[in-house]
């Protein structure tokens, strides 16, 4: 009879059925991963690391061993619209939000604005958090083309570095730092244009904690929610 009964249940029944096991491996799943991460020595709550191009999150606690071989950000120094010095040095300590724009870009750069005006806003009185955004046609963009570009765009000096500097630079951190094209990013050479929506977050040791597309206000809006995750870390 159960053999019957089960041969004659109704197409959205096996469904429910479906769904109900899939749910239970993902359970179990999460269930693991949290198992795992307790015996790998230490608390893997928080934030995931990101690593490489391909952007795989990975959960490493402080009593890893490879805690701290953890993937930085490369040694940079540029220049911001005020003139003033930005570097992995100025910026130690505070968590910050990298992307690559060109003030000339008509189209997608003016939606990334908008979302990371709302991330300029969120954070407005919090000097540990502030914004940098590189430009990709520095050729172009001076320091007094990039202040007239921030003065239009409502953003805030010191809060909001809109930097300049050696293309070779900008574009090398971009790719093989921040991974901002991703995995197809990585073996590009300077003279093809960089050109992404992506935004990266960066913690206060310089580490990519967080990738998002800035064109997206949900997406600014989880920016939002995982940099208050991130400031009670150390």
């Amino acid at each position: 009879m159960a053999s019957s009964a089960a041969s004659t249940a109704s197409p959205s029944t096996k469904r429910s059925r479906r769904l109900l096991a899939l749910g239970a491996l993902a359970c179990a799943a999460g269930v693991l991963l949290v198992w795992r991460g307790a015996h790998r020595g230490g608390d893997v709550t928080g934030l995931p690391f990101y690593e490489t191009a391909d952007f795989t999150a990975e959960w490493i606690a402080p009593a890893e061993p490879r805690y701290r071989s953890i993937h930085t950000i490369a040694p940079f120094s540029l220049v911001d619209q005020e003139g003033v010095v930005v570097s992995n040095e100025t910026l130690r300590g505070k968590i910050y939000v990298a992307n690559f724009f060109f003030t000339r870009c008509q189209d997608v750069c003016p939606r990334m604005a908008v979302g990371l005006r709302k991330v300029q806003s969120a954070f407005r009185d919090d000097a540990a958090v502030v914004l940098v955004s590189h430009t990709v046609m520095p050729s172009v963009d001076s320091v007094e083309t990039l202040r007239a570009y921030g003065a239009q765009n409502g953003v805030l000096p010191g809060k909001w570095h809109l930097v300049t500097g050696d293309k070779e630079v900008v574009y090398g951190l971009a790719r093989r730092s921040y991974f901002v094209e991703k995995r197809l990013g990585v073996d590009k050479k300077s003279n093809e244009l960089l050109h992404t929506e992506n935004m990266v977050l960066v913690d206060r040791h310089g580490r990519i904690r967080g990738i998002y597309n800035a064109t997206v206000i949900l997406d600014a809006e989880r920016l939002i929610e995982d940099i208050r995750a991130l400031e009670p870390e150390p």
